[in-house]
């Protein structure tokens, strides 16, 4: 079984634009076939999906939203499941979102955010092609203001501290749920903007997930990729970096790359993590190629070795092996 996980796609402002005479594959770009090839796929949706405008705004300095007709775009990359418990999915209030869960329900499962708490809080349950059951626990430590209520909508929010009550009821989600799938990822929205470093409150909380039962722990929300670790014999993707968004880049950090990450497992045994190295370009994700993939290998294979992880880099592309 192949799972194929990607960071941010943030389908708002300039994406949307295109998307009003662009087909609905277009964000994906010549990635879309590696999705399709793979048996679970899995992103953070960076934005709200609505038609909804509130008279007024959350005071805030981006407010991100695609037309409600953009699911098409995750319809057709045949995604799976979605994150949503991030700094923007309250964009446009919440109206907008209760508007987006709607329009997941007919057909994307969701985790992170919901009309009330124990929705955002509860785990997404789908079927792999394979017949797997694989289990979405999200979570972000952004905008604790946006914490859903038990009559408040909202986002199943933590802090990266395990003395933190939230994040000591996410390890018992995680341990709840565990039994009853046959693989479970956990997906973070958490930490600051850039660095390259993975913030050592993340590797601590992050080793937790994979103690409490997780198999795969996903970041996001930094806006560049992070090096890889494994704990346990299951990996750990620090931050996964921007995937498909219109974000002005920046020439040291580089938020314009990213890689498909593809998790192989065998039976039950989680084998490798494959890295196809991607590019954002016109609002649509492309596979890098030639020296381009290599600098971003290179760079990856760099972030890595820091978490003493070995990566081996061939024909444009990148693998870990995951040991027992």
């Amino acid at each position: 079984m192949k799972l194929a996980l990607a960071g941010d796609v943030m389908l708002g402002r300039l994406v949307d634009a295109a998307l009003e005479h662009r087909p609905a594959d277009y964000p994906w770009g010549d990635t879309l076939p590696r999705f399709l090839k793979a048996d679970w796929r899995a992103c953070n949706l960076e934005c709200v999906v609505s038609d909804g405008r509130p008279a007024v705004p959350p005071a805030k300095e981006f407010h991100f939203r695609s037309a409600a007709r953009n699911v098409a775009v995750l319809e057709a990359a045949h995604i799976d499941a979605v994150s949503i418990a991030n700094n923007h999915v309250l964009d446009f209030g919440p109206e907008a979102l209760l508007d987006m869960l709607a329009i997941l329900d007919r057909g994307i499962a969701h985790a992170g955010a919901g009309r009330d708490l124990e929705e955002a809080r509860r785990p997404a349950i789908t079927m792999a092609a394979d017949g797997s059951l694989i289990g979405l626990v999200v979570c972000t430590d952004n905008e604790p203001g946006w914490e859903a209520g038990d009559r408040r909508p909202g986002v199943f929010h933590i802090e990266t501290d395990l003395a933190d009550q939230a994040a000591l009821a996410l390890l018992r989600i995680i341990r709840d749920t565990r039994p009853g799938v046959d693989l479970l990822v956990v997906s973070l929205h958490w930490g600051p903007n850039w660095g390259y470093r993975p913030p050592r409150g993340h590797c601590r909380l992050a080793r937790a997930l994979i103690e409490a039962g997780a198999d795969v722990v996903l970041g996001h929300s930094g806006h560049v990729f992070r090096g890889i670790e494994t704990h346990r014999g299951r990996p750990i993707i620090y931050c996964a970096g921007d995937f498909i968004d219109d974000y002005a880049v920046d020439p040291v950090e580089r938020n314009d790359q990213s890689f498909i990450f593809t998790v192989d497992v065998e039976g039950r045994r989680l084998r490798r993590v494959l890295l196809q190295p991607t590019m954002i370009e016109d609002c649509q994700a492309r596979l890098a190629s030639g020296g381009e993939a290599a600098r971003i290998l290179a760079k990856m294979n760099q972030l890595c070795a820091q978490l003493g992880t070995p990566l081996r880099c061939e024909g444009g592309t990148g693998e870990i092996e995951i040991p027992e």
